[in-house]
C-alpha cells in the first residue's frame, strides 16, 4: 500500500449506517480508518434507546468507532459524554454540522455556529472538564456565512482537538450545490489542529484532487460517496478499481448479511423489514438498471424485493 495515502473515514448518516450497516461493511470491503456513530442525542430528557444501543461495544465488534453527540447545552452533552465512558469509549467527535431545519433552529448541529459564545462554554466544557477524552469536532463552515467557522478558529486552535473535520458547505445549503473550497482552504489556512476533509467525494480521482490540492490534510472523511460505492475506500487504498462482477458479488454479500441481521432484530413482520432494507438502497450504485432500482423501492411483497435486488445485481 502506498504509503502517502490518506486514510479514510465512514462519516455517519442517520438511519443508514448502523452498527448492523458498519460492522458488514468492515468485513466485505474495508478500506476503513474508523467509522463515525450517527449522533447521540437527548430527546424528551432521555438519551434515545436506540442510540446506546447503537454503540453497544458488542454490536460493534471489529472497527474502530468513534461515537459522536450532538447537544445544545452542556448538561446534555456531559449526560452523553457519561454513557460513552460508561461504554468504554476515550474518543468523542462534537457534531456542529448537521444541517437539518428541525434541530438547527434549536442551536444543535450547524445551528449553532452562527453563536461563537455558545460553542465556546459548550467546547470549553467537554474538552477541559473530560481530559482523559481526545475529543474532536465536525463542522461546516457555517449556517449563513462561510466566515462562521474562521471565528471559531482561535477557540479550536487552543485547544487540545484530536482533529476537526471540515465540510465545506453552509448548514441553510444541506446538502445542495458546490462545496467551497476556497473558503475550506481559508481554514485550512489556518488551522492549527490535524484537519479532515469531508464533503462530495464520490470517486478515487475526487479523493486524489483533494488530497493534492490540501497536502497537509491528516484524512479524508466521505458518507454518501460510501454509501453509492462501499468499494471507494478499499479502491483508493489499492489502487485500481473493482470490477463491475466483484462489485456486485461484494454488494451482494453485504446486502445477504444486513438482511439476515435485521430480519433476526426486527419485530414489526414483512412492512417494517420492507421499509428498512428500502432505505439501504436510496444511495447505492446509482449508475445501476433503472428499472430493477424502481421495482425495489415499489415493491410491497418481500419475495418480489428479492427478486428485484437478485435482477438489480444480475444486470449491473
Amino acid at each position: 500500500m502506498n504509503e502517502n495515502l490518506l486514510p479514510i473515514h465512514f462519516a455517519p448518516l442517520q438511519g443508514y449506517t448502523d452498527a448492523v450497516y458498519r460492522q458488514a461493511h468492515a468485513r466485505i470491503f474495508g478500506g476503513i480508518e474508523s467509522y463515525y456513530s450517527p449522533f447521540v442525542r437527548v430527546e424528551h430528557g432521555e438519551i434515545r434507546r436506540k442510540d446506546i444501543r447503537d454503540i453497544e461495544p458488542e454490536n460493534n465488534q471489529g472497527i474502530h468507532l468513534i461515537p459522536q453527540l450532538i447537544a445544545p447545552e452542556t448538561d446534555k452533552a456531559e449526560r452523553i459524554i457519561s454513557l460513552f465512558i460508561e461504554k468504554g469509549y476515550r474518543e468523542a467527535d462534537i457534531n456542529l454540522g448537521c444541517p437539518f431545519p428541525v434541530l438547527a433552529k434549536r442551536h444543535n448541529g450547524a445551528g449553532m455556529l452562527p453563536y461563537p459564545e455558545e460553542v465556546r462554554t459548550l467546547l470549553n466544557t467537554l474538552v477541559k472538564g473530560y481530559p482523559d477524552i481526545r475529543f474532536s469536532v465536525k463542522l461546516r463552515l457555517g449556517w449563513e456565512q462561510p466566515e462562521e467557522c474562521l471565528a471559531l478558529l482561535p477557540l479550536f486552535n487552543q485547544l487540545p482537538l484530536s482533529h476537526i473535520i471540515l465540510h465545506p458547505r453552509l448548514g441553510r445549503q444541506q446538502y445542495k450545490g458546490e462545496v467551497n473550497l476556497n473558503a475550506f482552504e481559508a481554514f485550512y489556512n489556518g488551522c492549527k489542529a490535524p484537519l479532515f476533509y469531508n464533503g462530495d467525494l464520490h470517486t478515487v480521482e475526487e479523493i486524489r484532487s483533494i488530497a493534492e490540492r490540501f497536502p497537509r490534510l491528516a484524512g479524508i472523511v466521505i458518507g454518501r460517496g460510501l454509501l453509492a460505492n462501499p468499494a471507494l475506500a478499499l479502491e483508493y487504498r489499492q489502487g485500481a478499481a473493482l470490477s463491475t462482477d466483484e462489485l456486485a458479488r461484494k454488494v451482494g454479500q453485504l446486502h445477504t448479511e444486513v438482511f439476515g441481521i435485521y430480519q433476526h432484530q426486527l419485530q414489526g413482520g414483512e412492512t417494517q423489514l420492507l421499509m428498512k432494507m428500502k432505505s439501504f438502497w436510496e444511495y447505492l450504485l446509482p449508475e445501476s438498471n433503472r428499472k430493477a432500482q424502481k421495482a425495489i423501492h415499489k415493491t410491497t411483497k418481500l419475495a418480489n424485493y428479492l427478486a428485484a435486488v437478485s435482477n438489480l445485481l444480475g444486470t449491473y
